[in-house]
């Protein structure tokens, strides 16, 4: 046998091994993932740990071990194995994640918010990373954790973390502006989740809490442009809401502060939830909309009552939301 007939059949063998090895530890990452879901986690561990003795550079398999360790409690372990990643070159986002679960569950507190901040620092644009930094300034009493949020908001404006928490924490404060905006724009990210119907009730609450002033602009000097034209334009619909707040006075005050606002202020300020809600005007889905929203939150009794009786109209509407994917593109961030 030549030289290069011997080199072409020592490649091809060496090709054929490292692809079957590439095969055979997907399939042992699958199999380790199964186990998870069940809750053997004990199988989990051993099925990782021979994945990782075939492939111990693959960063897939390590964040799944230490993620295992952390779901066993044991989060010396799992400490242990994401650390290499947090600490070196080769982590991406989501092992500072999982980090920042395992220090939170050792209480280890600072040592997770310098741990986000490196994340932050080499991730400027994850929005999961700020939400968990702000949750953790959060449940330390740090009122800087609004900033990380926004900034979430800001970076990363898919992410529908940032909006749930911003949305809460503006509720609890009296910002009625950003109350509802983040929560209808959460909603439209999230569409069924118990957080959902969480957020529903809170964007119903913050509907009643803005038109309690005859006035919603009052106090607003402070404001920036959009946060006025917002105000100005929803209190054109003082008339409407005098009667009360329910889906059917805030399908007539959000379809009237849609067209005001496309006449006025769309070119200056394009919005993505804005565009959404004219869109779905014009598709004469506005209605449905606003009970998918309102109505259960209102009353769950008179919401069954309205999708029976209307059940062709709402159904379009379920299928036309789930055929599109809600995104708030980069630069449309107003606060």
């Amino acid at each position: 046998m030549s030289k290069k007939i011997f080199l072409f059949t020592c490649l091809l063998v060496a090709g054929i091994f490292i692809s079957a090895s590439a095969q055979d530890t997907k399939q042992l990452q699958e199999t380790a993932k199964s186990f998870m879901r069940q809750g053997d986690y004990a199988n989990a561990n051993l099925v990782l740990i021979r994945a990782l003795q075939q492939d111990p550079n693959n960063i897939q398999i390590i964040k799944d071990l230490s993620f295992n360790y952390y779901l066993q409690k044991e989060y010396v372990k799992a400490l242990e194995t994401i650390k290499p990643l947090i600490d070196g070159d080769n982590g991406d986002d989501q092992s500072f994640q999982i980090a920042g679960n395992i220090y939170k569950a050792m209480e280890q507190y600072k040592e997770c918010e310098k741990m986000y901040k490196k994340g932050i620092k080499k991730f400027p644009n994850s929005g999961p990373l700020y939400s968990e930094y702000g949750e953790l300034q959060a449940s330390m009493q740090d009122a800087n954790a609004i900033k990380q949020w926004e900034k979430g908001i800001e970076m990363d404006p898919g992410f529908n973390g940032n909006y749930y928490n911003a949305a809460r924490y503006y509720s609890l404060t009296g910002e009625k502006i950003w109350g509802i905006i983040y929560a209808e724009i959460f909603l439209n990210i999230e569409t069924s989740s118990g957080r959902t119907a969480e957020i529903k009730n809170l964007l119903l609450d913050n509907y009643k809490r803005l038109f309690a002033d005859i006035d919603v602009t009052k106090n607003s000097k402070d404001k920036n442009p959009f946060e006025q034209a917002f105000l100005q334009t929803m209190n054109k619909q003082g008339s409407v809401a005098a009667s009360g707040i329910n889906p059917e006075s805030l399908t007539m005050i959000r379809t009237r502060f849609i067209l005001d606002w496309y006449n006025s202020y769309a070119t200056k300020f394009p919005f993505r939830l804005f565009d959404y809600q004219h869109q779905l005007l014009q598709e004469g889905l506005f209605d449905a909309y606003n009970q998918w929203i309102f109505g259960a939150a209102q009353n769950l009794v008179a919401f069954q009552s309205w999708t029976s009786l209307h059940s062709p109209e709402y159904n379009e509407f379920n299928t036309f939301q789930k055929g599109r994917v809600f995104r708030v593109p980069a630069a449309q961030y107003y606060h």
